[in-house]
């Protein structure tokens, strides 16, 4: 199978991503969120990363899950269309479980 290049939004799309779950697993080591999550520690770094960009649903379910996110937050966060730019209570959940 030939995978398409990422456009440059996918890119972006996958590092915000990448920095909510950074911001979100906070003090919890990357070890303990990948393994109770079933994923391997490598694939939460490469996605926490930006590395991979088109994560599988079932992972960012699963990585989700322990983080304590909704998915309706996750995508809020990640699918703005500009960094910095807000729509009404686009990070509300969000920013209230990274508050806690």
């Amino acid at each position: 199978m030939v995978r398409l290049p990422l456009t440059p939004a996918e890119v972006e799309r996958g590092q915000r991503l990448g920095a909510l779950l950074r911001r979100a697993r906070g003090e919890r080591s990357m070890l303990d969120t990948a393994l109770a999550a079933g994923v391997s520690p490598e694939t939460l770094r490469k996605i926490e990363t930006g590395r991979v960009a088109t994560p599988a649903f079932p992972t960012i379910a699963a990585i989700s899950d322990v983080l304590g996110l909704s998915l309706d937050a996750v995508w809020a966060e990640i699918s703005r269309p500009e960094p910095g730019t807000r729509t009404p209570g686009s990070d509300h959940h969000v920013q209230e479980r990274l508050a806690s």
